[in-house]
């Protein structure tokens, strides 16, 4: 186990990327869920007195999510990011910590993060040296992709206006049991939901070609403005599917987003047909998936204009 000092855990590695680069990656919350497979969420709470507070949600198993709270200082110029973590939950420990990304070349950085108990409270370090070393193997993978790496991601928004009631469609999404009354590609969804507003559930879907996929899926529900979620069982086309519903208030109503971020499995091609390209199966997730969420778009503004007397 990487330790240095007593309850200090260390993890350091050399990547082929710009430390810039590397430093951007690891800063941008929206980009944790697509390197760390546990996380579900991460959400910036504000700045206050130079320091960013955010929350973070991960699975860590197939019905627990965990939420931590945590802020972090940016010190773009000497290349270093310091963190605290609150306890998740008693009688665990907090957690203070550094990352540090020291250039090496125009293209390779040495990257180190250090991990300290805070306060009084148990520090689990073989815990804390497994999460934190998935998530730093996964930052580093990310960062180290190629160019036809990153081209396996599909990543899109459809919006859509609705003159109507926020809390109307939020509903309609968020009531994921009643889908397959009202969803038409929905046959089937159990739905669990262990604490208010995290969810899990298993589907089955048609696509419009006539596919039919059964996947599990974790949501994180943020009442009247997001709803996040991320598939923990996936076809056999991708490797990786998180997405949100997005509602932003307008003069007039609001705007409805759909989002999904996509990766291509390459050694799963062959499941379109003989001779598909990675641009193939990019042309057919663009249309699949589009086609589900503005189904859905279109039933939820349906919904909630219905209920406005639209």
């Amino acid at each position: 186990m990487p330790i240095v000092g007593e309850g200090v855990v260390r993890h350091t590695a050399v990547v082929a990327a710009p430390a810039n680069e590397v430093f951007d990656l690891l800063a941008e919350l929206r980009e944790w869920s697509q390197f760390h497979r546990p996380s579900v969420h991460a959400q910036s709470l504000g700045v206050r007195d130079g320091a960013e507070s955010f929350r973070h949600w991960w699975v860590l198993d197939e019905h627990t999510v965990r939420t931590w709270q945590a802020s972090w200082r940016f010190d773009r110029e000497a290349l270093r990011i310091e963190y605290e973590w609150e306890p998740a939950e008693p009688p665990a420990a907090g957690s203070r910590g550094v990352w540090t990304f020291r250039p090496l070349s125009a293209s390779s950085t040495e990257v180190t993060v250090d991990q300290a108990a805070l306060g009084e409270g148990g520090f689990d370090a073989e815990r804390v040296d497994r999460e934190s070393g998935e998530f730093f193997a996964g930052l580093i993978e990310a960062a180290e992709q190629t160019p036809e790496q990153r081209d396996l991601a599909v990543d899109f928004e459809d919006p859509l206006f609705v003159a109507g009631s926020i809390d109307d469609a939020y509903a309609y999404l968020y009531e994921a049991d009643k889908w397959p009354e009202r969803i038409p590609h929905v046959s089937r969804l159990v739905l669990e939901e262990p604490v208010p507003n995290i969810q899990f559930f298993d589907m089955d879907t048609e696509t419009p070609d006539g596919s039919a996929h059964t996947t599990r899926s974790v949501r994180v529900c943020l009442p009247g403005e997001l709803i996040v979620y991320k598939q923990i069982h996936l076809p056999k086309l991708l490797t990786g599917h998180t997405g949100h519903w997005r509602f932003t208030p307008t003069r007039e109503g609001f705007v409805l987003a759909a989002r999904h971020t996509a990766t291509i499995d390459p050694s799963a091609l062959s499941i379109l047909g003989p001779g598909t390209s990675v641009l193939d199966a990019r042309k057919y997730l663009r249309r699949v998936l589009s086609a589900n969420s503005m189904s859905n778009l279109r039933l939820a503004k349906a919904f909630a204009e219905e209920r406005a007397g639209v």
